[in-house]
Order: C-alpha cells, then structure tokens, then sequence
C-alpha cells in the first residue's frame, strides 16, 4: 500500500502501535497518535514521537482520530469499542498493526497462532531458521513488533511471527506463506461474544491462503481438523496420538515417516512441548531448513523466561515460574508435568475461563492452593474441596504462604491461568517478581 501523504491514525500508544507508527511515518504517511493512557504515563513514548516527528495526544480520542484515511488498531483495544466502531460507522477503514507491517514486508513468512504453546513454537521456528540464516526475523506478538523489522525484510531472509487473536481480528490483505494453527481451548472469552468467535479471529490467519501455501495444524484437534479440511490450501498435520506428517510414538518424535530424534534427547520436556516442537519441525523443514539443524536445535533449546522456568530448590522445595501460562489449558499442561505434589500459586484477571474444568488435575496434582487477583474468588469456589486454599493480597505474600505450605519434595509453580493486569503491566513483571521474591527468600 502506498501510503505517502495519507492521514493515518494509530490507536494505543504500546509497543506495537509506537513501532507502526514509526514504520508508517518513515514510509511518507501523515501519522496521528491517540492513546487514553494519561501523558504522564507515557514519557517515554512520547520522546520516541517526538523524535519521529510524529503528532499525538494523550488522555482521550478526539475528533482528530476520525479525519482519517486509515486506522491502525493496537491489539489491546478491542474492536468493539466505542472508538472503533465509531471509526467503521464513517468508513474508515481499520487495520492491525500486523497487516501494515504486511504492506512492506518482502520476506517469506511463518506466522503462528493457536490458544497455547505459540511463543515457545514461534522461539523454536526462529532458532531453526537462524541454524543457516543469522538475519532471520523473530517478531509478533513474541517480543518486537513486526513492524519494528520490515525494514530489513529481504526474499532470501525467512520470518516467524507470533499472532494473537487480536492482530488478527483487523487483517485484509495479510498472508503468510506458512500457517501455524496449534489448537483451540476456549480464551478471552471477557472479549468475544463466544468461543465460536474467537475461533474465527485465530481462523483469520488463513484467510488469504491459497493451494500454494501450507497450513501446519493440531490434527488431534477436531474442531480444527473440521475447518483444515474445507480449506484448499495445502496441509501438513502433527499429533501426539496417531501417525501423520509429524507425530510423536514411544518416547520419539517422528517427521515426514522416519524418526526424527529421541525425546530423551531434547532439551525441553513435556507433551505440550513434543506438540510444539514437532509444529515447528513442519514449518522448518516447509522453509528448507535441514533435519540436522531441527535435531541441533531440539537438543539444546532449553525453554523461555516465564515458561514452566525452575527458578531455584531451597530446603528440597523446586520453584517453578510459569507467568506465562495466562489460560487454563496451560496451567493444565503445566500440572501435568510433575509428578511430585505441587503447590500452585495461580489467579489474576480471569478471561471468562470455566475453572471446573480442569478439577481432576487439581484434585491429582495439588497439595496446596494459594490464590491471587480478581479471579481468586472463583477460584476457590471452583476448586472448593480438592485442596487447601489460602488467598494473598501480593506476590510477596504468595510465595510466603506458599513455602509456609511445601515441604522437601515438592513443587511450589506459579501457574496463574489468567491475565495479568489485574495487579501487574505484563505477565514478564508477574513472573520476574516471583523470581525476585523466591531468590530473595
């Protein structure tokens, strides 16, 4: 899209909209900030805009925002808001900050979406490509926004990128040539009117496929399995349970019909980081990486900061940070990966999850429940009766309760299942604090 001297407005003033900004700005657009946030607590960015030479306002949306020939939406604002759909009314068109970066990008392109494991597949898909391509772009919902590396895109340069939901709720023309669907669990529900919608926007990341791109999927996910199959793009399944193009099958990992590594072999461990893995394997190898440098890099790619991350032992008490698991098909997996009595610090802002759920794993896995947040309260009445339940008012006073409750052997995992915003900017605050705390005790 040429953008030159067209009036475009940029909606939230966080990571991904400063970088569309800039991006757009330095392609010849006439770019207009507005964030509700208070100006003072945006100093930073607004040195970053001034230096750009970009105009804004903070504490409100003004008129200005609708004298537009476009709108960049940051992911955090919902579509259903007040702004935007005022900005639909007008027709203006509304875009996400994944698609503008689309508009200049010139390198092949992964993305991954899907309701868990998207980060640590999208970290593998990186460190598999860099294997013989250092310039290999990493971006997304990951870390940096996408729009913040187009300018180094090239053809014989691949790039993953990590997509959410909510980038891709406001896609037109953006396609990548390889698309990752992991799974669906139900998540941010407190943003979609249901679950059916919010399948529709991860469904979204195929909406421009053709017979020449490929879709990686879950294939022991049937709702998923159902819309894979009515598409006509090309296909490439993994699964934990049955044979298919990547599979895992007695303690190895299989790809394209032949073994591909001994999981005693890799670094990560767990069945959810087999599924991972073995999605990243398909994109890899669709990108042309060989199955050297897919087994190198399963054999030392150890896991992510605030993913299932030991933290420290003390007195025969492992703790384990997992701040990322924000859903509860994550806390789920994460129960499942020990095998000694675990006490689970989790709440948070909850995102319409259902708690029962997952009341077997509880009833299992957990010696000890130390609840925090807004969600505490329906949690411990989802869980009421399957383990001791103690509610913190900090994170200070969470791993306090929770080392006051483990003994040698067991496990103390922060786990929350929900977002983080209730008491922190980010699960990575969330999830660094504990360390902080645990460290310090």
């Amino acid at each position: 899209m040429d953008v030159r001297e067209k009036h475009i407005t940029v909606l939230g003033a966080a990571r991904s909209g400063i970088a569309a900004a800039r991006m757009l700005r330095e392609r010849g657009a006439l770019v207009f900030v507005s964030d509700m946030a208070a100006a003072g607590e945006k100093a930073a960015e607004i040195k970053i805009l001034e230096q750009a030479g970009i105009e804004y306002e903070f504490g409100r949306h003004s008129g200005r925002v609708f004298q537009s020939d476009a709108i960049i939406l940051s992911p955090g604002i919902p579509y259903a808001s007040h702004v935007v759909q005022t900005a639909a009314r007008s027709n203006i068109a509304v875009y996400s900050e994944i698609e503008a970066a689309s508009w200049f990008n010139r390198s092949p392109l992964i993305g991954v979406t899907g309701s868990n494991g998207k980060t640590t597949t999208t970290s593998l898909i990186g460190e598999m490509l860099r294997q013989s391509d250092p310039a290999a772009i990493v971006a997304g919902n990951i870390g940096s926004a996408f729009s913040d590396h187009v300018e180094r895109s090239a053809p014989e340069h691949w790039a993953v990128v990590e997509l959410s939901s909510f980038q891709l709720e406001t896609i037109d023309a953006f396609k990548p040539d390889v698309a990752v669907v992991l799974n669906f669990s139900p998540n941010h529900l407190n943003r979609y009117s249901s679950y059916e919608a919010y399948q529709e926007a991860k469904w979204r990341i195929t909406l421009n496929l053709t017979d020449k791109e490929l879709i990686v999927y879950n294939a022991d996910d049937d709702p998923l399995c159902r819309r894979v199959e009515q598409h006509g793009a090309r296909q490439a399944g993994f699964s934990l349970k049955k044979e298919s193009d990547a599979f895992y099958r007695d303690g190895a990992l299989f790809l394209r019909g032949s073994k591909l590594i001994d999981t005693a072999d890799m670094a990560l461990n767990g069945l959810h980081n087999y599924m991972n893995a073995l999605a990243a394997a398909l994109a890899a190898t669709e990108a042309g990486v060989s199955r050297e440098d897919i087994v190198r890099v399963l054999k030392t790619f150890s896991g992510l900061e605030h993913r299932l991350e030991k933290v420290r032992e003390l007195d025969g008490v492992l703790y384990v940070n997992d701040s990322k698991a924000t859903t509860l098909e994550s806390l789920s997996w994460a129960l499942q990966s020990f095998d000694k009595p675990v006490v689970l610090i989790a709440g948070g802002q909850d995102k319409g999850s259902t708690f029962t759920r997952i009341n077997n794993l509880i009833r299992e896995h957990v010696k000890a429940l130390v609840l925090i947040g807004m969600a505490a309260e329906k949690m411990a009445a989802s869980w009421q009766g399957l383990a001791p339940v103690t509610r913190a008012g900090t994170m200070a006073e969470a791993v306090k309760t929770a080392r006051e409750q483990a003994s040698a052997g067991d496990v103390v995992l922060l786990s929350p299942a929900c977002a983080s915003f209730d008491m922190f900017k980010d699960y990575e605050q969330r999830g660094r604090l504990f360390k902080q705390i645990v460290n310090g005790l």
